[in-house]
């Protein structure tokens, strides 16, 4: 069972290198919002119901919001993981993680499961958020085949009529509103360090 899985990951994330990438009309306009500009607002709801708002986050000191794709991701897991291994390092200076995914509420409690998340993940339902902060982008139809094959649908894991994903992007928003940190990087696999927001706070 271990080598299936070590195989099937290889394959999917080794054979599939542009996924993440700009490859569409949507996907050409993911691009990172600049720093100083101001954040927009967004609200949702966490794993457990709980409502999850931007402006009453700020009003208790700033945010690091993240995107990642879903738990069928071996990257997103990973970093996750580690995000939560190092979480005080954050929380030491007041900031609130929350983190968004296009996937359901099903999959973000086997998420949660992988990687002991206690963190806020909100699902984006209709990708709103990852559009507003420009993460979103729509997978071509030959590598949405290709995920299939390796038993990822896109569309049944976010429950939804198109394949987006997000570009897996960090944003560090100030209490005053106004992004203060981007991390944006088509390369899924490339992940910012946890010690490296923190500087950034």
């Amino acid at each position: 069972m271990m080598n299936y899985q070590l195989t099937l990951t290889t394959l999917l994330f080794s054979a599939l290198p542009l996924v993440g990438r700009a490859q569409s009309a949507p996907a050409r306009t993911a691009a990172p919002l600049a720093v100083g500009t101001v954040a927009p607002a967004f609200k949702g709801k966490d794993a457990a119901g709980r409502p999850v708002e931007l402006k009453q986050l700020l009003k208790k000191g700033p945010v690091v919001l993240y995107f990642y794709r879903g738990q069928w991701c071996p990257y997103c897991n990973k970093q996750l993981s580690q995000l939560q291994d190092s979480l005080q390092l954050l929380t030491a200076k007041g900031a609130q993680v929350v983190v968004v995914t296009p996937e359901t509420q099903e999959n973000i409690g086997k998420t949660v499961e992988k990687t002991k998340a206690a963190f806020p993940i909100v699902q984006d339902q209709g990708f709103v958020i990852m559009k507003a902060y420009n993460t979103a982008f729509t997978v071509d139809p030959a590598t949405a085949l290709k995920y299939k094959g390796f038993g990822v649908d896109l569309k049944k894991a976010n429950a939804a009529s198109d394949d987006v994903l997000p570009v897996p992007a960090t944003y560090v928003i100030g209490r005053d509103g106004r992004i203060k940190f981007t991390y944006f990087n088509p390369d899924y696999k490339q992940r910012v360090s946890v010690r490296r927001i923190a500087a950034a706070l």
